[in-house]
């Protein structure tokens, strides 16, 4: 595992309590009589409801799109040594020993109790990452070290150390390593056979990848890369199994896990092979089934997420238990502008649609906002005679995001009402004439009548195609519309 000394990655902090779900994992993990952190950690709290990272395609090109996921764990031996990495369970009554660490400066200070015989990852004998776990189940505290070596004396050597209170959400000083690169723990991030045997994982995993970024995110406090191209993940980016992933055709072990990568996701905690999920060693694995069906489980079957939402304060791993609503509606689509009179346009649209609810819209006229309404109509009245106004319509939510403005549209206004006639003027026509049952050139007929005929209005002034219509009941028991350049006043 390479170290590098660390410099701050920005990261972004959001305060709105505004949520669209509940985020809460009902009980947090547990083991040996020890909560595995906090129920709300951020280990412990589903991400299948958080937004994308808006780098996730590039992470995942990164990492390796067409490489599968591989159970750095499973049953029997691999070079002489366990499959993963084991952990050690001892009473508060352990002694403890000195420590002497590489990295003192980023290392909580010993003594640790560290059994004699403790496991090690890859065994007495390995050259790799060697990292020791060790549980006090009595006080529920977990040490960690890496890269950790027997002295004759009892005491112990080791690259660093970490210890973690696991009641406690309290994360490491910022800009420290622990056992992990990411100056993570391990111990929550492993797969454990017991859970699978279960039914459930309720906790995210611990994965590896080829090529980070010298940077990090919460609830990372390291980073362990020279690379600062932004298409590579930091350490601690959170990424998930896509929720459409179908995973009724694997056997129920890897199901378990799969339906755990959906739910919680995997963070990313240490430099090493694409994809590889940490878990313990245990003679109960398939290591058929392991091996053979997560490898057809592809980095492209995989997103990455925004985990920065979940956070409540950059210095803890406590996870707000709701996730804030920042997605605005769907543009209003159709919108459409009704001419009513000299004075009123009227608008119609089709409703928006929202990951919570549409609470309503906003009306721009000329860009400028005139009014809100919880309907998807709106009457726009006090409009001036034979003029253009132009209208585009947002709609909102609860929580105040906005979508963006629908497409423009323009009306005219009506001139002024004709004064030409008053109901009850008795009119004569022009000439031969179409009687309509609506005031439009493309109105149902009602009849014809002839040049001179007689009537009286009875209705009217109403404006289409751009020019003034008149109800006219005619002496002949005919009564329709027609236009005013058809009529005039018959002097008494």
């Amino acid at each position: 595992m390479k170290r590098a000394i660390v410099i701050l990655s920005a990261i972004m902090i959001f305060t709105s309590d505004a949520c669209i779900e509940s985020a809460v994992a009902q009980t947090g993990p547990t083991l040996a009589g020890c909560p595995v952190f906090p129920a709300d950690s951020v280990w412990n709290t589903p991400v299948d409801n958080l937004p994308l990272d808006p780098r996730s395609s590039d992470y995942i090109r990164a990492i390796g799109a067409d490489n599968g996921v591989h159970p750095d764990f499973g049953s029997g031996l691999w070079e002489g040594a366990p499959i993963g990495i084991p952990y050690n369970v001892v009473p508060g009554t352990q002694p403890r020993v000195n420590v002497v660490f590489d990295y003192a400066e980023e290392s909580d200070p010993g003594p640790y109790p560290i059994p004699p015989d403790a496991e090690i990852e890859g065994g007495t004998a390995s050259s790799g990452d060697r990292h020791v776990l060790v549980l006090d189940s009595d006080n529920c505290i977990l040490y960690e070290t890496w890269s950790t070596y027997p002295q004759q004396d009892g005491s112990w050597v080791a690259g660093a150390g970490a210890v973690f209170d696991l009641h406690s959400n309290a994360l490491r000083p910022d800009g420290w390593t622990s056992s992990d690169a990411a100056g993570l723990p391990i111990l929550p991030g492993l797969v454990r056979y017991d859970e699978v045997a279960e039914g459930e994982i309720r906790h995210a995993v611990r994965f590896t990848a080829p090529r980070t970024r010298r940077a990090y995110v919460w609830p990372a406090r390291h980073y362990a890369s020279s690379l600062t191209g932004l298409g590579y993940p930091p350490m601690g980016q959170r990424f998930r199994l896509k929720a459409d992933f179908d995973v009724s055709g694997f056997s129920p072990e890897v199901q378990v896990i799969l339906r755990a990568l959906k739910k919680y996701g995997m963070i990313l905690a240490d430099n090493g092979s694409a994809w590889f999920i940490s878990g313990v060693p245990d003679p109960r694995w398939n290591n058929d089934h392991l091996v053979s069906e997560l490898r057809e489980v592809k980095g492209s079957d995989f997103e990455a997420v925004d985990e920065s939402y979940l956070m409540v304060d950059p210095d803890s791993g406590q996870a707000r238990q709701t996730i804030p609503d920042t997605q605005p509606p769907t543009v209003p689509s159709n919108l459409t502008a009704t001419v009513v009179a000299s004075s009123q346009i009227d608008l119609s649209w089709d409703a928006s649609t929202d990951s919570v609810g549409v609470a309503g819209y906003h009306i721009y006229r000329k860009d400028i906002y005139i009014g809100s309404t919880t309907e998807t109509s709106y009457q726009n009245t006090g409009l001036l005679p034979s003029t253009t106004y132009s209208y585009r319509v947002a709609a909102y939510d609860a929580e105040g995001n906005v979508s963006d403005q629908s497409i423009a549209v323009s009306k005219k206004t009506q001139p002024l009402p004709s004064t030409r006639f008053v109901i009850g003027d008795r009119v004569v026509l022009r000439s031969n004439s179409i009687i309509r049952l609506i005031p439009s050139n493309s109105g149902v007929l009602s009849g014809t009548q002839l040049k001179g005929a007689p009537g009286t209005v009875t209705g009217g002034p109403w404006r289409a195609n751009g020019t003034w219509w008149w109800q006219v009941d005619f002496d002949s028991s005919v009564e329709g519309w027609v236009t005013q350049g058809k009529l005039r006043v018959v002097v008494p």
